[in-house]
C-alpha cells in the first residue's frame, strides 16, 4: 500500500517521457496530460485519507531501512501541498489547451510541465535532504525550458538571469549539504533532527542552518527576490500561473521542514532572522505592488507579499500559526494561479499591460469581471473566502507569541493587496470600453473553464474550511511536534 506514495512523482515523469514521442499529435498530448493529472489528483486524495487512518507513511527504496536509504515520506502537510499543486497544474493545462498555441505545444510544452510537477511533488514527499536537492533540480531544469519557451529576446534575457541565480543557489545548497554531512554523517531529515536533538545545535550547525536559509530564501522569494519579477512576467500565461503558484511554495516548504524539523533549537537566531526577512519582504512587496503600473508587475509583487506573510507564521512558530500557514499555502497556490490566469487573459483581450490603458472589460465579459472580483476578495482575506481562515489563525499565533510588529506588517499588507487589485478592477473593468464590437476577441473556452474551477476551489476552501480542518490540524501538529515525524520515519517496524 505504501507504494502509492511515489505515484505523484513517478507517473508525471513516465507520462512526460511518453509525450516526447507524441510531439506532433497535439490532441493526444492534451488528452494524455489531462488523464494523467486526474489520476495524480485522485491518488493524492486517496493518500491523504490513508494518512488519517494509518498515520505518517513512508516507502524505503531498494529495501534499505532508514537512515541508510533514500525514502519518501507522506504526512498531511506534504500531501496537502501535493494535492493542491496537482490541482493547479491540471487547471493551468486546461487553460493552456485553448491559449498556448500549437507552436508552443510542439516545443514539448506538456512534457516539461509534467517534469516540473514531478520535481515539485518529489520535493514535497522526499525524506532525504540530498534527494530534496535532486527534486529541486528536476523542477528547475523544467522551469528553465518553460521560462524561455518561445525564444523571444526578452525571454532569453530573463531566462539567463533566472538560470544563473538558481545555479548559484544550487551550488550553495551543495556546500551546505557537504558541511551538514561532514558534521552529522547523515542526510535523512528525521535522522538529522534526532542527532541535532541529542547533541545540541552547536554554532557550526547554526551557521549551516543559516546557509540553508539563504538557499531556500533565494528559491522561495524571501527577501532575495530580485530575480522574480522579470522571470514571472515573460513566459506564456499558463507558465506564469504555474510559476506563481508552485515555485516559491517549494522554497517555503523547504524552510518549514528545515526549521521545524532539523534545526529548531536556536530560534532566537534562526527564527528571528526569518522574522526579519519576512517583515522586509512584506514591506518590499507592498512598495512594488503600490507603485506598479502594469498588471503583471502588480501581480508579481503580490506573490512576494504572500511569501513574507506565510513565513511570518514560521517565525512565530506556534501551532495555531502553523495551521494558518498550511491553510494559507493552499489558498495562495490556488489564488495566485487564478490571479495570473486572469491577468494574462486581460492582456490577451486588450493587447495592453498598463492598468490605465484597460477599461470597460466587464461590459463585454461580465462573468470574467466578477470572477476577478471574487479572486480579489479571496486574496485580501474577506470572509467566507479561502484567505480568511489562514489570516485569522496566523494573527492568533502572532498574538499568542506577542509578535505585534509582524502582526501589524502582515495585516497591514492586506490593505496594499486590496488597493493594488482594486485599482486593476476599477480601472480595467469599469468605465467606457475601448474595445469595439468588431475588435472583440472571443473568450477562450478552456480559459473560462479553468477560471470557474479555480473559483469553485477558492470559495469551497473558505466555506468548507471545517471539512479541511482535520487534515490541516494534523499537518500543524506534525510541524509543531517533530518527534511525531521522527518516530514515523525511524521506526523500522513501520
Amino acid at each position: 500500500m505504501n507504494n502509492i506514495i511515489v505515484l505523484p512523482m513517478i507517473v508525471p515523469i513516465i507520462t512526460a517521457a511518453l509525450l516526447v514521442f507524441l510531439n506532433n499529435n497535439i490532441k493526444l498530448q492534451r488528452v494524455v496530460s489531462l488523464v494523467t493529472m486526474i489520476f495524480v489528483v485522485g491518488t493524492s486524495v486517496v493518500l491523504l485519507q490513508l494518512i488519517q487512518t494509518e498515520g505518517i507513511m513512508r516507502i524505503d527504496f531498494s529495501g534499505w531501512a532508514p537512515p541508510f536509504g533514500i525514502l519518501f515520506v507522506a504526512d498531511s502537510f506534504s500531501v496537502l501541498l501535493v494535492l493542491t499543486a496537482s490541482l493547479v497544474t491540471m487547471f493551468c493545462l486546461i487553460y493552456a489547451f485553448s491559449t498556448i498555441g500549437e507552436r508552443h505545444e510542439k516545443m514539448y510544452f506538456y512534457p516539461f510541465v509534467l517534469f516540473l510537477l514531478a520535481g515539485v511533488n518529489g520535493s514535497f514527499l522526499t525524506g532525504d535532504i540530498f534527494n530534496l536537492f535532486v527534486c529541486f533540480e528536476v523542477m528547475l531544469l523544467a522551469s528553465y525550458v518553460l521560462v524561455a519557451l518561445g525564444g523571444g529576446k526578452i525571454q532569453l534575457r530573463e531566462s539567463i538571469k533566472y538560470v544563473l541565480i538558481n545555479v548559484v543557489a544550487s551550488w550553495i545548497f551543495l556546500v551546505a549539504l557537504a558541511f551538514l554531512y561532514g558534521t552529522l554523517k547523515t542526510l535523512n531529515m528525521a535522522h538529522i533532527a534526532q542527532r541535532v536533538a541529542e547533541a545540541g545545535q552547536d554554532p557550526l550547525l547554526t551557521v549551516v542552518a543559516l546557509v540553508f536559509l539563504i538557499v531556500f530564501a533565494l528559491k522561495g522569494g524571501l527577501l532575495l527576490f530580485f530575480w522574480l519579477p522579470g522571470s514571472y512576467s515573460v513566459p506564456p500565461t499558463a507558465v506564469q500561473a504555474l510559476f506563481a503558484a508552485l515555485l516559491t511554495k517549494v522554497g517555503m516548504y523547504a524552510l518549514f521542514r528545515t526549521f521545524t524539523l532539523m534545526f529548531p533549537l536556536q530560534p532566537e537566531i534562526t527564527h528571528t532572522a526569518i522574522g526579519v526577512m519576512a517583515g522586509l519582504t512584506i514591506i518590499a512587496g507592498c512598495m512594488g505592488a503600490f507603485s506598479g503600473r502594469d498588471v503583471r508587475t502588480i501581480a508579481t509583487y503580490n506573490v512576494i507579499i504572500s511569501v513574507g506573510f506565510i513565513l511570518v507564521a514560521l517565525a512565530i512558530g506556534t501551532e495555531s500559526a502553523m495551521a494558518g500557514a498550511v491553510y494559507y499555502l493552499i489558498h495562495d497556490m490556488l489564488g495566485k494561479a487564478l490571479l495570473f490566469l486572469l491577468i494574462g487573459t486581460m492582456v490577451l483581450l486588450t493587447g495592453e499591460i498598463v492598468v490605465k490603458n484597460m477599461n470597460g472589460l466587464i461590459r463585454i465579459y461580465p462573468l470574467f469581471g466578477w470572477l476577478f472580483f471574487i479572486m480579489m476578495c479571496a486574496l485580501v482575506g474577506i470572509p467566507p473566502l479561502s484567505g480568511f481562515i489562514g489570516k485569522v489563525l496566523i494573527g492568533q499565533g502572532a498574538v499568542e507569541a506577542e509578535a505585534y510588529i509582524l502582526l501589524a506588517l502582515a495585516f497591514g499588507s492586506s490593505i496594499i493587496v486590496l488597493y493594488s487589485l482594486l485599482r486593476i478592477f476599477l480601472a480595467s473593468f469599469f468605465g467606457e470600453t475601448s474595445i469595439n464590437e468588431e475588435d472583440k476577441i472571443r473568450m477562450p473556452r478552456g480559459a473560462m473553464v479553468s477560471f470557474i474551477l479555480l473559483t469553485i476551489c477558492i470559495v469551497g476552501l473558505g466555506v468548507g474550511a471545517e471539512g479541511l480542518a482535520v487534515y490541516v490540524n494534523d499537518a500543524a501538529y506534525t510541524l509543531s511536534n517533530p518527534a511525531v515525524y521522527i518516530d514515523a520515519v525511524l521506526n523500522t517496524n513501520k
